[in-house]
C-alpha cells in the first residue's frame, strides 16, 4: 500500500509540473505578444505635423541604437561653461539654455528700445562654422560702435545655437546636434516631418527632422527665448550661396520685404536659388508662424568667409527696418 502511495504522489507533483510549465509558456506568449502589438503601433504612427508629439515614432532616420552602438554624433559633456569667444570691456553674455552635451547656448543683448530684433548664427554647427565667426565679428564691432543701435531698438545675438556640432567638426560632420538631428528642420512647424524627399537637399550625412517637432534641448532653448520677447525680425544665418529665404510656408509679405531689402545691400541672391530641396521645420518659418512679424534664412557666400562688410550693412537695414 505504502509503494501505490508514493506512485500516486509522483503522478501528481508530474501533473502540477506540466501545469506550472504550461503557465510559463502562456506568460511569455503573452509578454511578445503584447511587444509585438506596441512595435505594431508604433510603425504605423503618424508622423504629420498635426499629431501629437508623444505618439510619434523615431523615425528610420536615427541611425543608431545609443545601448548597443556608438552614436557617431556623440561630443563629450562639458562640465565648465567657458566659451572660446570672450567679449573683451563688454557685456557679459545670457546663457538662455544648454546643449545635449551641456555646452552653453548665449545671448548677447545690445541697445534698450522697444522693437526688438534677433540675429542666430551657427544652427549647423562646425560645418556652418562662418556663421558663428560672423556673429563673433559682429558682436565686437557693435560692441565698439554702439551707436550702430538705433535708439529705439533692442538686438539680441544668438551666437551659436549648436556648440555641439561645432566642437564635433568644421565639416560635414558638424552639421548636426549630438541626436543627429538637423536642427534647422526641428522646429515644429505646420510642415514638420521626421523626414523628407532629399532631391535637391543636403545629402552628405545621414540626418533627420528629430523625434518630434521641437524634440531637441537647442530648439526648445530657441523657442522659449522667441516665446519670451516681442521680436519685429529675425535673421537666422547660414551658408552658402542660396541667398535669402522668406519666412512662412507660403512665404509671407512682411519676409519677402525684408528679404528683399537685405539681398539689395548684400547682393545675395532674392529669390533664392531653387534647387528643388523641400525645406521644413525651419527657424524662419516657425518665427512668423510664432507672432515675428518677419524672418529669413540668410546665406553666406561661402563656407569660409563672413561676408563682414556685406552684412554690416545688413545689419543697419536689419535694425531699421519696420513691418
Amino acid at each position: 500500500m505504502a509503494r501505490r502511495k508514493s506512485q500516486s504522489h509522483t503522478w501528481v507533483y508530474l501533473i502540477w509540473g506540466i501545469n506550472g510549465l504550461v503557465v510559463v509558456c502562456l506568460l511569455a506568449f503573452a509578454v511578445f505578444y503584447l511587444n509585438g502589438q506596441r512595435a505594431s503601433a508604433a510603425e504605423s504612427t503618424t508622423t504629420d505635423a498635426t499629431s501629437p508629439a508623444p505618439t510619434r515614432a523615431i523615425p528610420p532616420t536615427s541611425y543608431w541604437l545609443p545601448t548597443l552602438t556608438p552614436n557617431p554624433y556623440y561630443t563629450p559633456p562639458v562640465f565648465e561653461t567657458s566659451t572660446p569667444f570672450v567679449l573683451a570691456d563688454g557685456p557679459l553674455p545670457t546663457i538662455i539654455g544648454f546643449s545635449l552635451a551641456g555646452r552653453p547656448i548665449e545671448a548677447y543683448t545690445f541697445g534698450v528700445g522697444e522693437r526688438e530684433y534677433l540675429v542666430v548664427a551657427g544652427i549647423h554647427g562646425g560645418y556652418e562654422w562662418n556663421t558663428v565667426a560672423l556673429a563673433n565679428e559682429l558682436i565686437t564691432y557693435i560692441n565698439q560702435h554702439p551707436e550702430v543701435i538705433p535708439s529705439d531698438a533692442t538686438l539680441y545675438i544668438i551666437r551659436n545655437m549648436n556648440p555641439d556640432g561645432e566642437a564635433r567638426a568644421r565639416g560635414v560632420d558638424g552639421r548636426v546636434n549630438n541626436n543627429g538631428v538637423d536642427l534647422n528642420r526641428n522646429f515644429p512647424t505646420e510642415n514638420w516631418t521626421a523626414n523628407w524627399d532629399r532631391d535637391g537637399c543636403w545629402i552628405y550625412r545621414p540626418t533627420t527632422g528629430g523625434a518630434y517637432g521641437g524634440s531637441e534641448p537647442e530648439t526648445r532653448t530657441v523657442m522659449s527665448f522667441i516665446n519670451s520677447h516681442n521680436l519685429t525680425a529675425v535673421i537666422s544665418y547660414h551658408s552658402a550661396a542660396l541667398g535669402v529665404f522668406p519666412g512662412g510656408v507660403p512665404w509671407e509679405e512682411k519676409s519677402k520685404e525684408l528679404a528683399k531689402a537685405l539681398a539689395r545691400v548684400t547682393k545675395y541672391p532674392y529669390p533664392p536659388i531653387d534647387t528643388g530641396c523641400d525645406y521644413t521645420g525651419t527657424l524662419a518659418d516657425w518665427a512668423v508662424e510664432n507672432g515675428v512679424d518677419a524672418a529669413v534664412d540668410m546665406e553666406l557666400t561661402n563656407h569660409r568667409d563672413t561676408d563682414f562688410e556685406q552684412n554690416l550693412k545688413a545689419l543697419k537695414v536689419f535694425l531699421n527696418w519696420r513691418p
